[in-house]
């Protein structure tokens, strides 16, 4: 391992051989001029090739690129993404940490552009660039995938400028997201019930660090030069995940504002006029089937909202208290 890396690279893995290696090598080649590691959280991989296989595909794709001296492989047994990322985080060594999902690939300065941002300003907690999306060959977006369900693929496109980020919803997208390890260690960490867990599709790890930081007068910075390329798994592109992915959005949001002391009966009226706003904006555009369809997804995931909100109210009535 380099000493006294500058910056770390993060990836957190579950079973995404496939795509993994991609990622690995588009952090192998930066283009970075001083010292940076990668540290790669393999969580609980389980994708043998066979029952008789000692090592997953997982492993055996970063084993195959260990003879790089930057290169270092975590196990993590215990299953969700920001279980993995702080663990990602207690292994890596520099006071930058730079998150990559392993189905994304980063355009050569990226840890560049991440590094001079956090050089450049102190008070700078969280970083994050753009994301183009890249489509399987020969695949195109279905005609019901608006620009705003795209968003659950992982783009992230706020112009060509930077851009300080004022509202928690515009924070930077976990699949190209940095942080400082001196906030990250002052609000304790991801919220470990913020994250995906396994096929469980919950988020907002990223927007609730982002909420934090502005309340304790950190900066948040969008950087739209520090580019990422998100793969778009094939199985993503049916109607059914997008559904998923919006009841789990749906039931984060919902724990979110639990955290933020937003908790009680008041989320009950917020859900229910959600659902109505959806539903009569999918009637709206009803002859655009991608609105059409991404209203519906909205209303079905304050369905969502409202059952971790009803929950709640019985069996955890006191509002959660923040980090």
């Amino acid at each position: 391992m380099p000493d006294h890396p500058q910056i770390s690279a993060i990836i957190c893995t579950h079973n995404r051989a496939a795509y993994l290696g991609g990622a690995i090598d588009s952090l192998l080649v930066q283009d970075f001029p001083d010292n940076f590691e990668v540290v790669v959280v393999d969580n609980a991989s389980s994708d043998y090739a066979s029952p008789e296989s000692s090592t997953s595909r997982t492993r055996e794709v970063v084993e195959a690129r260990l003879g790089d001296r930057r290169l270092k492989y975590v196990w993590e047994p215990e299953i969700g993404l920001s279980v993995a990322r702080n663990t990602g985080a207690k292994q890596a060594r520099s006071e930058i940490l730079a998150y990559l999902d392993d189905d994304a690939v980063a355009e050569p300065n990226w840890l560049r552009v991440l590094h001079s941002a956090y050089q450049s300003n102190q008070k700078l907690a969280v970083a994050g660039g753009k994301v183009n999306l890249l489509w399987p060959c020969g695949v195109s977006p279905p005609s019901w995938l608006s620009p705003g369900l795209a968003q659950n693929l992982g783009v992230y496109d706020l112009g060509d400028t930077c851009l300080y980020v004022t509202a928690a919803g515009l924070t930077p997208r976990g699949v190209n997201y940095s942080i400082r390890r001196a906030f990250l260690e002052q609000i304790g960490g991801f919220d470990v019930k913020l994250g995906r867990v396994g096929k469980k599709l919950l988020s907002n790890e990223e927007l609730r660090a982002t909420e934090l930081a502005l309340e304790l007068g950190w900066q948040v910075v969008y950087l739209p030069d520090a580019l990422v390329l998100h793969n778009v798994a094939a199985e993503r592109l049916n109607k059914a995940w997008f559904l998923e992915r919006g009841w789990w959005q749906g039931i984060s949001e919902c724990y979110r504002e639990q955290l933020s002391d937003r908790a009680g009966i008041a989320q009950l009226g917020r859900g229910g006029e959600r659902i109505l706003r959806g539903v009569w904006k999918s009637f709206k555009y009803i002859r655009d089937p991608g609105l059409r369809f991404e209203n519906f997804v909205f209303a079905w995931g304050q369905i969502g909202y409202l059952s971790a909100a009803v929950c709640g109210l019985i069996f955890a009535p006191k509002s959660t208290s923040r980090h």
